[in-house]
């Protein structure tokens, strides 16, 4: 079997052995084996990847088509690049510390592992696949297990807000569907057969003004679950009341769908549409990166102030996608994958916070660093890392973006990128206000000196996490050169 097919397959066979597993503990145990399977897999490729390109200058590699349905002339067609295979080890990475950070869900555990594995299924197959018709079947396949995870084992009002992500989400998908199939009856306009393939679209001039309508779709399509302003209302909702794990995948992988889709479809497949409408975006990327940063102040609660703050630090990947340049497209990627771990490690820890003090409310929690000192000092080393601080890999991906932004010579780029830069301000104020307040303020309760210390599942969940972020701070050169490789043949039709 082909190396990418794995990521489809493995997956697959796990929730078939998850099926036939009794308690927690033979789910728990199906589960880890199964996504350590997956993260040597993805480490697996990565060292494939490199040992291929040094042979192989294609845009994909390992590349696999077989005919799914003709008379559509629909394939199961899979490829990567450099950037769907960090983006995979993103992923692989991500669902093993979930699983770890699961391992006492004692509520319904078989069906939740099963669901938390269906989704990293879609979301591996969205990133290997180079079918525009594949990938919206493994982006559907991705987003209907949200729904059962927060309804069932999400907390406060969840099914609201399990319904609430839904709909926005059904409706996103919607209007890409449209989109998707705007672009395959304009995949013939030089003379071929009609195809779903991304890299045979791409060697077609789709006519300017089917470009200019189809761009504002499928960028609003994949945009909505990258939380794009106004339109990122069911994320806050959704990462308060799913379970941890869920939230980590979310926030860690889930959203990178959008960001991805705007890269690999909207600016690769309609690049005059891309610059027609890029103005209008850019500006709606910059209102969500600073919205979300003075939201995240507002709020009192853990998971509400992550969320808010996910908003804003994801809105600087669409805000760098729409920049229309390499080093800020550099950026969006890295920023793609520090988000990931850093958000995911963020909700970890709100988590283990939570399991111990049973409250999320930043004014009823104080002096936990006394108490839980390695919750503690991993919380303050993540807020660091997400403020941008040197060493960590939220510095280089902000670099890029910015600096990006800056190459523009017209005032209305360089406007906008110092309204994004701003935001880095704002992040030190509730990033700062939280470590000073739950670490090191004062105990505000009584009888919580004696919690529980972190197990070594949820120490093995958060180094998991921690790990690439320092290693991406420290040598980050290695990973930028693989995108930027990568990033070369997106960029050529919409350099101005």
């Amino acid at each position: 079997m082909d190396i990418l097919s794995l990521f489809i397959v493995v997956p697959l066979i796990t929730v078939l052995a998850l099926v036939f597993a009794n308690g927690l503990k033979q789910s728990r145990i199906i589960s880890m084996i199964g996504s350590l399977a997956q993260l040597a897999m993805a480490i697996n490729l990565v060292f494939a990847y490199f040992k291929e390109r040094a042979v192989n200058d294609s845009i994909m590699v390992f590349t696999k088509d077989v005919v799914w349905y003709e008379q559509f002339n629909i394939h199961y067609a899979i490829g990567v690049d450099g950037i769907s295979v960090v983006l995979l080890l993103l992923t692989a990475i991500v669902v093993l510390a979930g699983v770890f950070i699961s391992w006492k869900m004692e509520e319904l555990p078989k069906e939740f592992f099963i669901s938390l594995i269906i989704l990293a299924t879609g979301v591996y197959g969205f990133f290997i696949s180079i079918d525009l018709f594949t990938m919206f079947v493994f982006f559907e396949i991705a987003v209907i297990p949200m729904y059962l995870l927060i309804g069932i084992w999400g907390s406060g009002p969840k099914e609201y807000s399990a319904m609430k992500l839904t709909l926005m989400l059904m409706g996103a998908s919607a209007v890409l569907l449209v989109a998707i199939l705007g672009i395959y009856f304009n995949s013939n306009a030089d003379g071929g057969p009609l195809t779903f393939n991304i890299l045979e679209i791409a060697q077609v001039n789709i006519p300017f003004e089917a470009q200019k309508l189809f761009f504002p779709l499928t960028f609003i399509g994949f945009a909505v679950i990258g939380a794009l302003f106004p339109f990122h209302t069911w994320s806050p909702d959704g990462h308060a009341s799913a379970p941890t794990a869920v939230s980590m995948l979310h926030a860690g992988v889930l959203m990178k769908l959008g960001g991805y889709g705007v890269f690999r479809v909207a600016m690769f497949l309609l690049p005059e549409g891309a610059i027609y409408w890029t103005d209008f975006f850019l500006v709606l990327a910059a209102i969500g990166v600073v919205y979300g940063a003075f939201a995240a102040v507002r709020q009192t609660d853990l998971k509400y102030i992550n969320a808010y703050a996910s908003v804003s630090h994801l809105g600087l990947v669409l805000f760098a996608l729409l920049m229309l340049n390499k080093t800020a497209w550099n950026g969006a990627i890295i920023q793609s994958l520090s988000h990931g771990l850093l958000t995911a490690m963020f909700f970890a820890l709100i988590g283990m916070i939570y399991g111990r003090t049973h409250t999320r409310d930043i004014n009823k929690l104080g002096g936990l660093m006394k108490i839980l000192p390695f919750i503690g000092a991993i919380y303050v080393i993540t807020g660091m890392a997400y403020l941008g601080l040197p060493g960590f890999s939220g510095f280089v991906a902000e670099m890029n973006i910015f600096v990006g932004g800056f190459q523009h010579p017209d005032m209305f780029h360089r406007v906008l990128t110092v309204l994004a830069v701003s935001s880095i301000v704002v992040t030190a104020v509730y990033i700062l206000r939280l470590v000073g307040k739950i670490m090191m303020g004062p105990l505000e309760t009584n009888g919580v000196e004696n919690l529980p210390k972190a197990t070594w599942y949820e120490k093995t969940g958060i180094l998991l996490l921690l790990i690439p972020v320092i290693g991406i701070g420290i040598a980050p050169l290695w990973l930028s050169d693989m995108i930027m490789e990568s990033v070369q043949p997106f960029i050529q039709g919409v350099l101005k």
